[in-house]
């Protein structure tokens, strides 16, 4: 199956779209995403919302999951059951969101071939444009098998 896993993900996510956000780089479990600086959605002290990176780093992670079983959603919804996030620093400016796959897909699949409800991690760093790190997360997903 090949597609592109960011663009579905913005058709699939319109919020993402609002948010004015884009992929550098998507493949198999790795997604690099980037936002815009903008004035509206930023906090009282002059950064980005905390909701706008924990939204910038979710989305990262729904890409890098598409990326890595997409080939699965015909028979199987992903969810989020999950996530952590830590704010490390205010940021300034353009934000990144690197997304890293941190399961094997191989035992995930299985699980899944198995009628099982296979449950996964992608950590997520947040960074500014220059590479100064904001925040880190980790979104745990889950695929439910269609019934």
């Amino acid at each position: 199956m090949s597609f592109d896993a960011g663009a579905l993900m913005l058709q699939s996510v319109p919020f993402a779209r609002t948010l004015g956000i884009s992929f550098d780089k998507v493949e198999p479990g790795l997604a690099i995403a980037r936002m815009p600086d903008r004035g509206d959605l930023h906090n009282h002290v002059g950064g980005p919302h905390a909701g706008v990176l924990f939204s910038v780093a979710e989305v990262a992670s729904g890409a890098a999951m598409i990326a890595a079983f997409g080939d699965q959603l015909s028979r199987a919804v992903p969810l989020v059951t999950n996530a952590t996030i830590r704010y490390t620093k205010l940021a300034k400016g353009e934000i990144v969101a690197e997304a890293h796959l941190r399961s094997s897909r191989e035992e995930v699949v299985a699980l899944l071939d198995a009628g099982k409800r296979p449950e996964f991690e992608i950590a997520i760093e947040v960074r500014t444009a220059d590479g100064t790190p904001v925040s880190e997360m980790t979104v745990f997903w889950t695929l439910r098998p269609n019934r």
